[in-house]
């Protein structure tokens, strides 16, 4: 089996990511800007930076860990770890255009 290049790998994570939502928002956090960093070293460990829409995000507790369990469905990755960061806080700006458009802003 050839080995997946990076390209692909990153382009597997991103797509797991826009399966993840915030119950309250029917845009993914991909879009919505909640993602902040995803990098990966050469042995495939993966740690993503993410926010959420405020500290007092009903689902503070339990996207972040959902997000992380469906990360470690890629095989290709070694390890999985999600953490959540609060600077700099999110705001709308952040979205993707077509985030701003499946929630009316344009």
């Amino acid at each position: 089996m050839s080995e997946i290049s990076y390209e692909e790998l990153q382009e597997k994570v991103i797509n797991t990511l826009k399966t993840c939502y915030d119950p309250e928002i029917p845009v993914d956090i991909w879009e919505l800007g909640l993602v902040y960093e995803v990098n990966f070293d050469k042995d495939k460990n993966l740690h993503v930076k993410m926010t959420l829409t405020s500290p007092m995000c009903p689902v503070a507790e339990s996207l972040p860990v959902d997000v992380e369990k469906k990360l470690k469905g890629i095989k290709e990755l070694k390890s999985v770890k999600v953490s959540v960061v609060w600077d700099p806080p999110w705001d709308q700006d952040m979205m993707s255009e077509v985030a701003k458009v499946e929630l009316g802003f344009l």
